[in-house]
């Protein structure tokens, strides 16, 4: 069964030479299958089966002709017929997809009856079949829109003038995004959300999500932008939802004297809460902004795009041609413009700083908020190039603000990858983290690294229905040279590489990534699947070998 997953390669921004953008004269590159993302891939705390037993059918008699009456109508309501005493149905149900169940109905009743079945599947759908008595049966059902149902299974028994009706309530697995204006969450610099201290080593700071800042208690998952910052030592950090066990993924690295942010998609635990664990060697400060939170209720669903660059200062597009100067705010149209429809919610963005003149940081905000929030999406050094992923709500006339929090200018260049709207059908789905590629693992990469201007591919839903693209964080460690990592689906198939019939990709010109050299750089990137064929690409763009890591934490699903 496919799972899905929505959103055009994370990428972003194009920033190496011209001469560097020939494509690969052959497709020599490695590569990997791994198994499709699906409900059963699924964090353990989604997976929930419905029951409802016989012993909760509902008996009642069928009316005669002369009971149809007016007169006689009361007294045929009293009346229970005898015959077929035990029919009864068994009703068992599971989510198959985001928006989708399986609901397998066994039916009790004494031999040689002749049975019809009616399934009413809540959303004002009915399906209407024979049955007979012992018959199991297995029915999907797919719903238009996320949220609870209640599934009504009336069997009929003309012959003996009774029915039976049992009704199992369920709800859908997949989850829509409601934007929020940013806010933030945790600040342990400042005792905001937890102590007034710095986070441990090998400890977690809990972030309160449900309930908190009109957050719903619903809420199955939260976007966050987590920044990690007055760091002594090397680490990483690792986001996972309260109660669970930590993973052995990461979602953003840290060395000495850093200050460094990543975009998060996390599940929220069953007590409202999502935990941020400190993996270094000393204790550091953490902050965490909400943009926008998920919930198994309809909302927004998430439409994929092959990035278009909506702004890039340095040649007057989407702003004014110039640095940003220090303190200084832009606005730019979003929706209406380059394929994004009006009507969107939030927008998914990867912004770049670059040829910043002075340490500072980014906020993005919605168009109709007059004062910037004290947030931040992306933090930068002198004379650094850095992305992030950002997903931002837009204002009311689709538009997004920019503000420059340095004091001094910095060229911004914007990229939108998608986009949420209400009209939009990619659902999110979670699945416990997975390390899908690491190159310094010498069982499955032989602890090669990638060399400069080739990729790896990653077949991940091969030949599955309904997946627009996966959410994954992709780290780049002991990088040679400085460069930046491409993210784009592949044409070719497994089969054409392991035969080596595999014909050479285009080489991508947006980043997703961009590193130093000797420095350990991530950053989230909303992948597309390229469609049923679900083999993605990751390019090297540098000139000189880095080792690449690659996790998955869920997908957008449209069935």
């Amino acid at each position: 069964m496919s799972a899905a997953v929505a959103v055009a390669a994370s990428v972003g921004v194009a920033l190496a030479p011209a001469a560097a953008q020939a494509a690969p004269a052959a497709p020599a590159a490695k590569g990997r299958s791994v198994p499709g993302v699906d409900a059963g891939k699924l964090a353990k705390s989604e997976v929930k089966t419905y029951h409802s037993p016989a012993e909760r059918s509902v008996r009642k008699p069928l009316r005669t002709a002369k009971a149809q009456t007016a007169e006689a109508a009361p007294q045929a309501d009293t009346a229970l017929a005898a015959g077929n005493p035990d029919l009864a149905v068994v009703l068992n149900a599971t989510p198959t997809s985001a928006h989708g169940i399986q609901l397998q109905s066994s039916i009790v009743s004494a031999p040689g009856a002749t049975l019809k079945v009616t399934y009413d599947w809540g959303d004002g759908s009915v399906d209407v079949a024979d049955g007979t008595p012992g018959l199991e049966v297995t029915h999907q059902h797919r719903y238009a829109e996320l949220g609870e149902y209640s599934v009504k299974v009336t069997v009929t028994d003309a012959t003996n003038q009774v029915e039976v009706v049992n009704e199992l309530p369920l709800s859908t697995v997949g989850s829509d995004f409601t934007p929020h204006t940013p806010t933030r969450l945790l600040d342990t610099r400042s005792g905001t959300g937890a102590p007034k201290a710095k986070v441990a080593p090998y400890t977690s700071a809990r972030v309160k999500i449900a309930g908190n800042a009109k957050i719903p208690a619903g809420a199955s998952a939260v976007a966050l932008n987590v920044t990690a910052t007055n760091t002594t030592s090397g680490g990483h950090v690792t986001a996972f939802a309260s109660g669970g066990k930590r993973p052995t993924t990461s979602n953003l690295n840290f060395e000495p004297g850093e200050t460094v942010p990543n975009m998060v998609i996390v599940p929220v635990g069953k007590d409202g809460y999502v935990e941020l664990y400190n993996g270094g060697w000393e204790s550091i400060d953490l902050i965490a902004d909400v943009t926008g939170y998920f919930t198994r209720t309809a909302s927004s669903g998430y439409s994929p795009m092959t990035p278009v660059r909506f702004v890039d200062t340095r040649e007057g597009l989407g702003a004014a041609r110039g640095q940003v100067p220090g303190q200084g705010t832009f606005t730019t149209q979003i929706s209406g413009l380059r394929g994004v429809p009006a009507g969107i919610t939030a927008v998914a963005l990867n912004v770049t700083v670059t040829n910043p003149r002075e340490d500072g940081h980014l906020t993005v905000f919605p168009s109709d908020v007059q004062q910037a929030p004290s947030t931040s999406n992306l933090n930068f050094r002198a004379g650094q190039t850095v992305a992030n992923s950002v997903i931002v709500p837009v204002g009311a006339d689709g538009g997004i603000k920019v503000r420059n929090g340095a004091w001094a200018g910095v060229d911004v260049v914007v990229d939108v990858v998608g986009y949420y709207s209400p009209a939009s059908q990619g659902a999110y789905m979670s699945v416990a983290p997975n390390r899908m590629i690491d190159t310094r693992d010498p069982e499955e990469w032989g602890s090669e690294p990638l060399p400069g201007r080739d990729y790896i591919w990653l077949a991940v839903s091969h030949k599955e229905q309904g997946i627009a693209g996966y959410i994954m964080n992709t780290t780049v460690t002991s990088p040679a040279e400085a460069g930046f990592l491409s993210v784009a689906p592949d044409h070719n198939t497994p089969n054409d590489y392991y035969n080596r019939t595999a014909s050479a990709p285009v080489r991508p010109t947006a980043s997703s990534l961009n590193w130093a050299a000797g420095k350990t750089a991530a950053n989230m990137v909303q992948a597309s699947s390229g469609g049923t064929n679900g083999v993605i690409d990751f390019w090297n763009q540098s000139w000189g070998p880095i080792h690449l890591i690659v996790d998955i934490f869920g997908y957008y699903e449209t069935k």
